[in-house]
């Protein structure tokens, strides 16, 4: 009986071997600008957090933070609010009910990610014109939340409509077949098999406000307290940082500010991708 020899030993793709070596080397590279990035601010500013940044009334003598911290949440919450039901609304227009192949809707989603490249800053000087000078509201939580509202929702309504649209047809078909109608299948169906997509996208714009200083300098102002009202002035943490440093007396106090807009983020990161594990786990 004759041995059978082994099949020879494939020989690896040099281009292949190429891509797949620069591809770990961008995945390592970016890990280690994350790690250093953060372990440079937590090095910088952890050594400098005391209980005076956390007082409730802000003063030249302990560069408190935590009204800018209040306004950071408030300010979140509240474009939240406003942008992920209009956003959500409008993406459920594009991807299930308007035709495919529709003028309109293309001429949409060109206008959207266009929107979605415009810089902050040019955001900035429209919330200004039309809510400081034609409605004279001045420096305002509310005009500074109405102008980022603006500015996430082509990312909310763009991410949310690729969720959507990665569901396959045949989870719509199989619904249909049951006798459920198009509102029913798109809430009852469509919609929670892409709640991970949606979510991510509604985190992607939490990052952009939570980090968002431009756009509110010349909308909401740099007023270091919380207003009584949504029609008052006030500074988020991101502009609170900037204020310390462009002062030029409070590096400390700002590095120390730079770690609590992380753990910040952080939190509220960690916060959706677990509503949104505990929300797929429930459907």
């Amino acid at each position: 009986m004759k041995q059978q020899t082994p099949p020879p030993a494939r020989r690896r793709d040099p281009l292949s071997v190429f891509l797949r070596t620069i591809t770990r080397l961008s995945a390592y590279l970016t890990m280690a600008a994350l790690l250093f990035l953060i372990a440079y601010i937590l090095w910088r500013g952890a050594p400098h957090l005391k209980p005076s940044l956390f007082q409730w009334t802000y003063t030249t003598e302990n560069a408190s933070m935590l009204p800018a911290i209040v306004n950071t949440v408030t300010i979140t919450l509240l474009s939240l609010l406003m942008a992920v039901p209009v956003g959500i609304g409008s993406a459920i227009y594009l991807a299930e009910y308007a035709g495919r192949g529709n003028r309109l809707v293309t001429l949409i989603r060109l206008t959207a990610e266009t929107l979605s490249g415009i810089p902050s800053i040019v955001y900035g000087l429209f919330g200004y014109l039309l809510f400081n000078i034609s409605l004279k509201w001045g420096n305002t939580i509310l005009g500074g939340t109405l102008t980022l509202a603006i500015m996430i929702l082509p990312l909310v309504m763009r991410t949310t409509e690729e969720a959507l649209r990665s569901v396959p047809d045949s989870f719509r078909e199989g619904s249909f077949g049951l006798g459920a109608g198009r509102l029913r299948t798109v809430f009852a169906i469509v919609l929670p098999s892409a709640a991970p997509g949606i979510l991510s996208g509604v985190i992607l714009a939490v990052g952009r406000i939570v980090g968002e200083t431009a756009a509110l300098i010349f909308t909401a102002g740099t007023a270091a307290k919380v207003p009584d009202t949504l029609m008052g002035s006030g500074r988020t943490l991101a502009v609170h940082m900037y204020a310390l440093f462009s002062e030029g007396f409070y590096f400390d106090e700002a590095y120390a500010a730079a770690v609590v807009l992380l753990v910040l983020v952080v939190g509220l990161n960690a916060l959706s991708a677990y509503a949104a594990k505990r929300f797929t786990k429930g459907v």
